[in-house]
This record gives C-alpha cells, structure tokens and sequence, in this order.
C-alpha cells in the first residue's frame, strides 16, 4: 500500500487559476507587459513564479524578483480567494483517509499562502502534513518540496517510515504538471498525473506519469495501478 498520498495543490486540489492569471496580470503591467492570452497565463500555474517570469516573458533576475513582489501584492489580498476547491477532491480526501491512506499536501506555492488556502476551504483537517515553498524563493523546486514532505512523514510518522528509504517506498505522488512528475521522479516516487488541471496534451505522458487519471473519482484507481505494479516487481509495503 502507499499509504502516504503526496497531493499538488493549484491544478489538484484547488482550480486557482482565476487568481494566478490575474495576479500575473498585475505583475506585467507594471513592466508594460499587457498580457490577455489565457492559455499564456496559464503556464504561470505549477513553475516557480521566478522562473515563469524569466522563461516565459524574457526578465532578468532582479525584474523577475520585482515581478513576484508586485504578483503577490495583489494575491495575497485578493488573488488568494479567487480560487475554488475542485468537485470531488474533499469527497476523495475523506475516502482516503477511511481507507487507511494519509493525505500530504506538497506544493510550490509558499506555504504560508497554501495553509491559508486550506484553512478557507475547511481542507485543513484532511491533511496530515503539509510542505511548501518559502517566500525567499530559496525552497521552491518541486523536488526539494517532495524531499521535505517526506522528511515530515518519517517525523510525523517513525513507526510506519523509520528512513527516507521507508518514506519513499510508501509514497506516491499526485500532480497536474511536468514538474511534479519530473519533481517526484527525482526523489525516487512514482506519480499520478491527473488531466483535470492545466497540463496540455500530452505533458504528463511525455514527462513519464507511472499512471493517469482522468478526474479525482479516477485516483484512487490510478493509486491501485501503481500499487498493483509494486506487487507485481516485489514491492511489497
């Protein structure tokens, strides 16, 4: 069983794309930048917002750090709650949790930002741990963020994961972008990459997604395949 289900929050638990993309808005504004192409927006969801930034807009390091600032000028105010809870996900949160399974939230977004968001939507109760980025921007790669969950699983949890040996073989990860398959890969996890968010076609499977679900009713059948897989290669947990 992998008990531990490491859950994404933006794409995954939550549809905070309202609220990402007028934030995204706002910081380009101030370079002049007059962004309205949705799908352009959307790609500032999952990447850390330095590098979406940069990447995707062509600004330097200390206008990309400016950009974050003016970005969470407005959303921690306003762009926070211009986010809903995605049908189905507290259905399965509380189904998991009857089925043994422990619910970990391990997100890119500052954690500061992402325990305010599950505290709003009364989410907070249905996560066991919790592992964000840091405002610094010095925690924020996807990896490092899964690395961190799974230190506060064997914390939080010795009995069942007395090593992150023990952690990683109990955990699966469940995500909407490249980055948490390639993130969770990195680690040594398998992932399921869920179609609901805002991957485009064929990014998780290109990214190498262990299993795919169609909608939140769909992982825990996702779950099942990457369990079913372990039994199969002699991993038995």
């Amino acid at each position: 069983m992998r008990k531990f289900l490491l859950f994404d929050l933006d794409g995954t638990i939550t549809d905070s794309g309202p609220g990402i993309r007028r934030c995204a808005q706002y910081a380009l504004e101030s370079f002049g930048i007059h962004e309205t192409d949705v799908d352009r927006l959307n790609r500032f969801v999952g990447p850390p917002l330095t590098d979406s930034f940069r990447d995707f807009y062509g600004l330097n390091e200390k206008d990309s750090l400016q950009a974050v600032k003016k970005y969470r000028e407005r959303y921690e105010t306003t762009g926070l709650y211009e986010n809903s809870v995605i049908p189905g996900i507290p259905e399965l949160l509380k189904k998991a949790q009857s089925e043994g399974y422990v619910n970990v939230l391990a997100t890119s977004k500052p954690e500061v930002f992402a325990v305010k968001i599950l505290d709003y939507f009364g989410l907070a109760e249905d996560f066991a741990v919790v592992s964000g980025a840091d405002l610094a921007g010095k925690h924020v790669v996807k990896s490092d963020i899964i690395r961190t969950a799974l230190e506060r699983i064997q914390k939080s949890f010795p009995d069942a994961c007395p090593d992150m040996s023990s952690a990683m073989k109990a955990s699966v990860m469940i995500g909407d972008r490249k980055e948490d398959v390639l993130g969770a890969h990195r680690i040594g996890i398998p992932v399921v990459g869920v179609r609901f968010g805002f991957a485009v076609p064929g990014e998780l499977e290109d990214a190498g997604a262990d299993a795919i679900a169609g909608s939140p009713e769909d992982i825990r059948r996702a779950v099942r395949e990457i369990e079913t897989a372990d039994e199969v290669s002699g991993q038995r947990f």
